[in-house]
């Protein structure tokens, strides 16, 4: 590569880093957690799911309990599994009954518990492992607007992986051995910067990839909406396969009795290790009744087995079958893997902690990346001014990435101890102390201090999540491990390692101070 290549990428890589870096931390940082969204949820709730990817519910008698509360008839339902909690996402359309009652007419969207039936919205079910994986893509922020930001933070960011690629690319392999943390200090957060970089540059490309797809690809098939199918959205997306058939209400009642249940166990028997995730009713209680069933093959048999079984109820007709091991088409299997890949769950809890490992290692690549850029314009020979606007610069990011970590664990020890906090009181907890002790650590100028103490107060606080939860619950984590409540037990003892990690960290930080 030129000089004149190297310089333009060089600068691109750098100046592209610089101004993604704070959302990026944001986005890796919460995402990390994001990757026990579930664990979390169950944490708070003080309640273990079963670990499966199957819905895990009576149907029958399900809408037999929704029925009574919402009056189904006419309407389009749509029962799923989103998450691995002891409850299901159920999607009520309006009926197409004009003749149905005033509630019928009115669209919900309910969280169901998969025991007792009981009904939540989705305010009333908030919890903090949904806030966590929400702030991973910055919903927060007013929509569409966090989630633009976010896609095209994504987008910047896979930018900056392709420059920095391009600047090691020589040098990529020799590089990654090199780590000289007694020379200066910009050589150590270089060797860092670059060792950590390239070790992560997989994970990190994958996500940049993805991230950029989930949040704006509407914004990427809107020429192709406008150009190929004149304008014509649904039509783009039926072909895409986000969107299936719609059957039109027959305004005459149904006169068989059906079981849902029935209908679910005979689309198991089609396949082995078949698990039921979505369960779509059209037209419920009416002549033009179908029962859409589908699932997936288990990922450990196989990682894009999506298959699904239409019924018509009059009859019993099987109008649409859809077979897992062989007709999956290209496209199920891009769409597949890019979520498979992206939420990291087909592999168990051992890819779950790699990826949060990894996702944390990113976050340190981002801060050394802004320490480089700091280092490498603190010279003599810049006027003071610019040095104090570059300090000034780094100590922002700093005070606002770092202080995530305390904020995080404070944020569980509340959310358990004063359960349900609600959405609204959680905003307040999280949002309001990351911004205080932002202030405060900017106030400080002091970067050394800044770290040491978000690492510290960080693990004594960590260390305190399971101990929050043992007086407010007395379900210690040996006594959720004993009575198979892995969940629970899971996030106490996560957090014990990760503290113990972040304190022996703060402490060797602080005796490399002082030598």
């Amino acid at each position: 590569m030129n000089n004149r290549n190297y310089n333009i990428f060089f600068h691109t890589h750098t100046v592209s880093g610089i101004v993604i870096s704070v959302v990026l931390y944001i986005i890796f940082f919460a995402g990390s957690f994001a990757f026990f969204r579930d664990d979390i949820a169950s944490w708070e709730k003080g309640e273990s799911a079963s670990l499966s990817n199957e819905i895990q519910l009576n149907f029958d008698k399900a809408l037999k309990a929704l029925d009574t509360a919402y009056d189904l008839q006419g309407r389009k339902i749509t029962i799923s599994q989103p998450h691995n909690e002891k409850k299901v996402a159920v999607s009520l359309e309006a009926t197409k009954d004009s003749l149905a009652s005033k509630k019928a007419r009115e669209g919900q969207f309910l969280y169901l518990d998969n025991s007792t039936y009981k009904t939540s919205t989705y305010d009333e079910a908030y919890n903090l492992g949904e806030f966590i994986y929400r702030l991973h893509f910055l919903a927060q922020v007013p929509y569409p607007v966090g989630y633009y930001l976010s896609g095209f933070i994504a987008l910047f960011f896979l930018f900056t992986i392709v420059t920095g690629v391009l600047l090691h690319w020589k040098k990529i392999v020799s590089n990654f051995y090199i780590f000289r943390p007694k020379e200066k200090l910009k050589t150590w957060w270089t060797d860092a910067h670059t060792s950590l970089g390239m070790l992560g540059l997989p994970f990190q490309f994958v996500y940049a990839v993805t991230g950029t797809f989930f949040m704006i690809k509407l914004l990427i098939v809107a020429p192709v909406v406008q150009f190929l199918y004149q304008g014509d959205q649904d039509k783009l997306y039926k072909e895409l396969g986000y969107t299936g058939t719609d059957y039109p209400f027959k305004n005459k009642a149904l006169t068989k009795t059906f079981s849902i249940n029935e209908m679910v166990a005979a689309t198991k028997e089609n396949w082995n290790d078949f698990d039921i995730s979505r369960v779509e009713i059209q037209n419920y209680g009416h002549a033009n009744m179908h029962v859409f069933v589908e699932g997936q093959i288990e990922y450990g048999k196989k990682f894009t087995g999506i298959g699904k079984i239409d019924y018509k109820v009059a009859n019993g007709e099987v109008t649409i079958k859809k077979n897992p091991l062989s007709q999956n088409s290209y496209l199920d299997i891009v769409k597949n893997v890019l979520y498979r890949i992206h939420f990291g769950d087909y592999g168990g809890y051992a890819l779950k902690i790699v990826s949060f490992a990894l996702g944390i290692l990113s976050c340190f690549v981002i801060i050394s990346g802004v320490m480089i850029w700091l280092v490498t314009r603190d010279k003599k020979n810049m006027p003071e001014k610019k040095r104090r606007f570059n300090e000034g610069v780094v100590r922002y990011y700093l005070a606002i990435c770092l202080s995530m970590f305390p904020v995080t664990a404070l944020t569980f020890i509340i959310a358990k101890v004063f359960y349900p906090l609600g959405q609204d009181n959680m905003y307040r907890v999280y949002f309001v102390s990351w911004l205080l002790l932002s202030i405060f650590f900017i106030l400080k100028k002091n970067n050394a201090f800044t770290n040491r103490f978000c690492l510290l107060s960080g693990s004594t606080l960590g260390f305190m999540i399971p101990i929050a939860n043992g007086i407010k619950t007395g379900n210690w984590f040996w006594t959720a491990f004993s009575s198979h409540q892995f969940q629970l037990f899971f996030v106490d003892v996560f957090w014990v390692f990760l503290s113990a990690i972040t304190l022996y960290a703060s402490f060797k930080l602080r005796t490399t101070v002082k030598n």
